[in-house]
């Protein structure tokens, strides 16, 4: 309704023609062109004979009560008249809006640029003055309590009104409504360019039990912690707490809002943004807040919902908040969110159970149902299958492991393993707790106390070579997720303390990420803890404790891997879900072995005698996968037909970089195709 603000405009415009003509009859000059750039002998001798100017009270009773009358009508049809709604919103007084209308009347109607310049006695200030505004509003200069509102009151700190030229004295000082104000009045409410940057999007879940919350916001709590667990979410709680008592949401990425230059300022205009709406504030996640930035959002009077993972600390606010502990969301929920958003897809049950092993926030499986469409879609499909609904559960992965760890794209399965059957047994179980844990950890509750987590840990034992890092990758290969893979001899750190902080930044990043984490070569740190004879003993033993204690409250899916299980302290054994060993090959999968990694594309020669290679030489699967892909080098160089010259000087060369002695003898009749 935009009839109300126009004709509050036009009572201004009355009140602005009464001061200009109260002034040009007292004015020698009213016509000079050059008002203001200079003084005259006979504008200071008037200066010095007149006293203070005293304001009239305004005369315009039936103009105002006219506008207010068309205010009256819109709001009984149901409509908004935005300049009450803000009155209502910032708690502004009648002569808060009397101020805020005179600094706006020059964004609605350019004459008044010229008017105000004529006012203040000075044809560059375009804007109201302080003295020029008051003098309208009929209030006097020296009014303190008026003083002290327009420096103090909701107009400036809820950032309506903006007084400029701080250099100046008070009363020559401009008045100017942000573009932002003036847009909203208008019935514009795109926000602010320097707040835009820092809202997201928060869709409305479906998911937990608003209720209590929306209460208590309607009986007046304006400031809310809500700590979320890993699968729980505080901002779905907020957003359908605040629609429940008749608000809407803002949602601010307090990350982003931290590494902004001004974040202070920028905090005034994320809540001044929030109260034009009339809704609340969703603000996280909350790690260490910027100094300042809580104090602006807990003195203003919007609702403020804060979201973290952390406990709180009093000393973020001298406020006390409302704590509350959000629930995680369970398998059966957050199975049921993947069927509403894909229902309308050809998504049942049976797909949606492959998601399982996933630990996703209720928004995050509205995202990444919204991600597996699109992927369908890239593939030309028009049904969401298990593949999909997986890689839009990977889309929502973060990247703050990616600069910790290597990433793997897994890119083997089941049928690429050569292992014998207590290691496949081992590393299917693996895939099954993962598949599980929620349900029997979190469901069931078959872990309790302890603050332990819900993840799976387990150990990969075996010479270099025998299968472990492929194993893990087709362990997240089952598991439709990716695979990090950690090098703890990295990690390790010769300085007291950087260790464990190196270990913790990984489990850290590693919390917000559905991915298999391989940590390799395990008993750089994994280590058996000695008997303490010094002070490197000592500090060895605390980073053993440290990460005994990490590993029992991990919730992800982590791999050791250990060329020499022997050296695995006993108390990560005990902590261990799965222990999974990997012998040296045998005669028979070593000849699997050779017959896989040569794959069914390369072109063999008939003189190929896989069963000699595999009856004679005993290597790892490693190291006939990096034999084969040398012969298959020597064959491309050679017409493309891998012979058993070229397999066998590959082996040759494999010895070579073992360290192995190179008995002809071995080679038998092939010695002398070793080139």
């Amino acid at each position: 309704m935009i009839g109300h603000l126009l004709a509050r405009l036009g009572v201004v415009e009355q009140r602005v023609r009464d001061l200009v003509a109260e002034r040009r009859a007292t004015d020698p000059q009213p016509d000079d062109p050059f008002r203001g750039l200079y003084f005259s002998e006979e504008m200071v001798t008037r200066l010095l004979e007149s006293g203070p100017p005293v304001p009239r009270p305004p005369t315009d009773p039936s103009g105002f009560a006219a506008a207010e009358a068309l205010a009256d009508a819109a709001e009984a049809r149901g409509e908004r008249v935005r300049l009450r709604e803000l009155s209502r919103h910032f708690g502004l007084t009648p002569l808060d809006e009397e101020l805020l209308l005179v600094a706006l009347a020059g964004d609605l109607d350019v004459r008044f640029e010229a008017l105000y310049g004529y006012l203040n006695d000075d044809v560059t200030r375009r804007r109201p003055s302080v003295e020029v505004a008051l003098a309208l509003c009929g209030v006097p200069l020296a009014a303190a309590e008026v003083r002290a509102r327009l420096l103090h009151g909701p107009l400036t700190t809820a950032r309506l009104l903006t007084v400029e030229d701080g250099e100046r004295a008070f009363a020559g000082r401009s008045l100017r409504v942000p573009d932002r104000v003036v847009g909203h009045l208008l019935g514009d409410d795109t926000p602010d360019p320097a707040v835009a940057p820092l809202l997201r999007e928060l869709p409305d879940v479906a998911w937990g039990e608003p209720a209590p919350l929306a209460r208590a916001l309607e009986e007046g709590t304006c400031l809310v912690y809500l700590r979320e667990p890993a699968t729980g979410s505080g901002r779905a709680l907020a957003v359908r707490a605040l629609h429940g008592s008749g608000r809407g949401a803002v949602h601010v990425d307090l990350t982003v809002l931290a590494a902004q230059p001004e974040p202070v300022e920028l905090t005034r205009l994320v809540l001044r943004e929030a109260r034009l709406r009339g809704a609340g504030l969703v603000v996280g996640p909350v790690e260490t807040p910027p100094a300042g930035v809580l104090d602006v959002l807990t003195a203003g009077e919007a609702p403020v919902l804060l979201v973290g993972d952390r406990s709180w600390d009093p000393a973020w606010s001298a406020q006390v908040p409302l704590l509350v502990e959000v629930p995680e969301s369970t398998v059966g929920e957050r199975s049921a969110l993947w069927l509403t958003e894909l229902a309308a897809d050809g998504v049942g049950p049976d797909q949606v159970a492959a998601t399982s092993q996933l630990r996703l926030r209720p928004e995050q499986v509205v995202r990444a149902a919204q991600a597996a469409r699109v992927q369908a879609r890239l593939a030309g499909e028009r049904v969401v299958g298990v593949e999909h609904l997986l890689a839009g559960a990977r889309a929502e992965n973060g990247t703050a492991l990616e600069r910790l760890a290597r990433r793997v794209r897994p890119a083997v399965g089941w049928a690429d393993l050569v292992l014998p059957e207590p290691a496949l047994t081992g590393l299917q179980e693996i895939a099954l707790r993962a598949r599980h844990r929620e349900q029997v950890l979190g469901d069931w509750r078959m872990r309790p106390g302890g603050a332990r987590g819900r993840g799976v840990v387990a150990l990969f034992a075996g010479d270099s070579g025998t299968g472990k890092t492929m194993s893990a990758e087709v362990v997240a290969q089952d598991l439709g997720l990716d695979l990090y893979v950690v090098d703890l001899a990295t990690v390790v750190d010769k300085y007291v303390g950087e260790t464990e902080k190196n270990l913790e930044r990984i489990f850290a990043a590693a919390q917000g990420v559905n991915a298999v984490l391989l940590f390799d070569e395990a008993d750089a740190v994994f280590g058996k803890r000695s008997e303490v004879k010094d002070a490197h003993d000592r500090y060895a033993n605390i980073e053993s404790a440290y990460l005994l204690q990490r590993l029992e409250s991990f919730d992800g899916l982590a791999v050791l891997a250990t060329n020499l299980r022997a050296n695995i302290d006993d108390a990560f054994t005990r902590r261990l879900d799965v222990v999974v060993d990997f012998p040296v090959p045998d005669v028979v999968q070593r000849r699997r072995l050779w017959d896989r990694c040569l794959g069914t594309t390369l072109p063999r020669a008939a003189d190929l005698d896989l069963g000699f290679c595999a009856d004679t030489f005993e290597l790892a699967g490693g190291a006939i996968r990096s034999a084969a892909v040398t012969a298959a080098y020597f064959a491309a160089d050679d017409g493309g037909t891998v012979t058993m010259g070229h397999v066998v000087t590959a082996v040759q060369r494999e010895y070579r970089k073992l360290g192995r002695l190179t008995v002809p003898s071995e080679f038998g009749g092939y010695w002398s195709l070793v080139r």
